[in-house]
């Protein structure tokens, strides 16, 4: 199955509540590669390389993860850049 790129910007109260930690947590444990930092006005940037299921499964997680916090979020997809070897947090 091809990889695919999934370019996410989450809205709401997405910062100071773990949410870089806890998608660092998801990411290892499914073994996406990406990463994910917080932006200036308040929201959350992340990036994620998996085939679709996987990224399907990694974003379901967080959504659910973070349910009460998310209140919007951009998304867009594309193919997989294969530049990205593993998931992390940037600063």
């Amino acid at each position: 199955m091809p990889k695919v790129q999934v370019h996410v910007i989450f809205k709401g109260r997405v910062q100071g509540i773990g949410f870089r930690f806890t998608a660092e947590r998801i990411a290892s444990q499914l073994g996406v590669a990406g990463w994910v930092k917080n932006l200036p006005g308040g929201d959350v940037e992340l990036v994620v390389e998996a085939d679709k299921n996987t990224a399907d499964n990694f974003l379901d997680r967080i959504r659910k993860q973070f349910s009460n916090y998310i209140q919007d979020e951009e998304v867009d997809v594309a193919a997989a850049t294969g530049k990205l070897d593993d998931f992390q947090i940037r600063f």
